[in-house]
């Protein structure tokens, strides 16, 4: 029985943490994805290589990251259908 995480992970195969990172950033920018996850290297004199490692080194931040993704994701995919 897969579950909602392993689900998530399928759907991500393939991509790097770094690419969804910086389509979350390229998409929302910093001060958005800061007050929607609210970490300190999203807030305070974010880059991609701090995110990175912190993201890294934190399995709750890193799946709340890629929920972000997914969620983004999806809903492009819909307005593409619109």
């Amino acid at each position: 029985m897969t579950t909602p995480q392993d689900h998530a992970r399928t759907q991500l195969h393939g991509i790097t943490l770094e690419r969804i990172l910086t389509e979350l950033v390229d998409h929302f920018g910093w001060e958005t994805m800061g007050q929607r996850i609210q970490i300190r290297c999203f807030i305070s004199q974010p880059s991609i290589s701090s995110s990175l490692k912190f993201l890294r080194k934190t399995p709750w931040a890193r799946t709340k990251v890629e929920e972000m993704y997914l969620l983004m994701r999806r809903n492009q995919a819909a307005a593409e259908q619109r």
